[in-house]
């Protein structure tokens, strides 16, 4: 008799990064404060944003770049006009 073998990771260290990464993809994106020495690192277009500023970014479920304000209203804005659903990171 044949034993039915499941589709995908058998245990959790069968799960790549890149799978993880792939969760939520076009569905769920985070929102996180952060400083904006931070965002200038991590979004090549922002350079031209004043240091010392805490401001609102929004990053795709892959950890991709995709909105930067001051505002968290506006982000969360952003996100629902994208049909994101949105969680906070700490």
């Amino acid at each position: 008799m044949t034993q039915f073998q499941p589709f995908g990771p058998q245990s959790p260290s069968d799960v790549k990064q890149v799978d993880l990464a792939a969760i939520g993809e076009g569905h769920l994106a985070y929102l996180r404060r952060m400083s904006s020495d931070d965002i200038r690192a991590r979004f090549p277009s922002a350079q031209s944003i004043r240091p010392g500023l805490k401001l609102w970014a929004l990053f795709s479920a892959d950890g991709t770049p995709l909105a930067v304000s001051d505002d968290r209203g506006s982000i969360l804005a952003s996100a629902t006009e994208n049909e994101l659903m949105t969680v906070s990171l700490h």
